[in-house]
């Protein structure tokens, strides 16, 4: 795998979606999503169809650390924070320097990941930041 990245200054982003803690180990994403999926309409003030898998870690990531925790997110970017439905809550991302890897394939397969952190980030001059790691999911209307 060979994917080059853009370097990319995001904007700073307005979330809403459900969070659920979790590990690699003890992956939860899937019932994390059956939950947030079937009440995502639910947010009016949405700004795309785009869903965030967001990755927020206490303290930096160990690869390879099957058991170390992490809160998972499901989200959606909206306008505002003014319609919060129950049970959801949101989040703020911050703006900043993201390398934006173009990637299409099954949510499963790994090997996008093994490929950014073993791959290129070492090779690449660019040191990981302590901030949310996310994913952008494109849906077709």
């Amino acid at each position: 795998m060979n994917i080059q990245p853009r370097i990319e200054n995001l904007s700073q982003k307005r979330l809403i979606g459900k969070k659920q803690k979790m590990s690699l180990g003890d992956n939860k994403t899937f019932e994390l999503w059956k939950s947030f999926m079937p009440r995502r309409n639910e947010i009016i003030n949405k700004k795309s169809n785009e869903m965030f898998s967001l990755q927020v870690y206490n303290e930096p990531v160990r690869l390879g650390d099957l058991k170390q925790e992490f809160e998972k997110w499901a989200l959606v970017e909206v306008s505002d924070f003014k319609n919060v439905p129950n049970e959801m809550e949101t989040f703020e991302l911050k703006s900043g320097l993201y390398a934006v890897f173009h990637y299409k394939g099954l949510n499963t397969d790994n090997r996008i990941f093994i490929y950014i952190f073993s791959d290129w980030l070492p090779k690449s001059g660019y040191e990981l930041y302590e901030r949310p790691h996310f994913e952008i999911f494109r849906r077709k209307i």
